[in-house]
């Protein structure tokens, strides 16, 4: 079967329940910045290497969303460097995560496979995984503008 050529997941939308607090926690935890505001309800961010979309739930969605019962996500995962570039991030971001909302789901852990990570929530829910991961976390960017 031939498949397209594609530069992997590097786009991620999500809807939440309230814009102003979740842009502080992506732009403050992740150091995300804005790429594109086209409107009160939408925004965009980037790391550099990808591309993230919070979009406001409607006040008229919003009554009825039950983030328990239609969240299917596991988890999102930004990759980083090393093992110890996890631990600063663990000791950097989470007394912020928690201030702004968010929650530490797992403390930083080795897994079977070699990867080493830990886990966190966003305001609405969604958990996040730090991860180095020995397959990608070495892979360099290389910019062909």
């Amino acid at each position: 079967m031939d498949v397209p050529a594609h530069r992997g997941l590097r786009h991620v939308a999500l809807r939440v329940t309230n814009l102003k607090r979740s842009r502080a926690f992506y732009e403050q935890v992740l150091g995300m910045s804005v790429v594109w505001e086209p409107d009160a309800d939408n925004v965009y961010f980037s790391s550099g290497a990808d591309n993230l979309a919070l979009h406001q739930i409607s006040p008229g969605e919003l009554q009825a969303y039950a983030a328990a019962t239609r969240q299917l996500l596991d988890h999102l995962g930004v990759i980083v460097e090393s093992p110890q570039a996890v631990d600063r991030m663990y000791a950097a971001v989470a007394p912020k995560i928690v201030s702004l909302g968010g929650a530490i789901a797992k403390e930083p852990k080795q897994h079977r496979d070699g990867s080493y990570s830990f886990y966190f929530s966003d305001p609405d829910g969604n958990v996040i995984q730090a991860l180095y991961e020995p397959t990608i976390s070495r892979l360099r960017w290389v910019s062909h503008d």
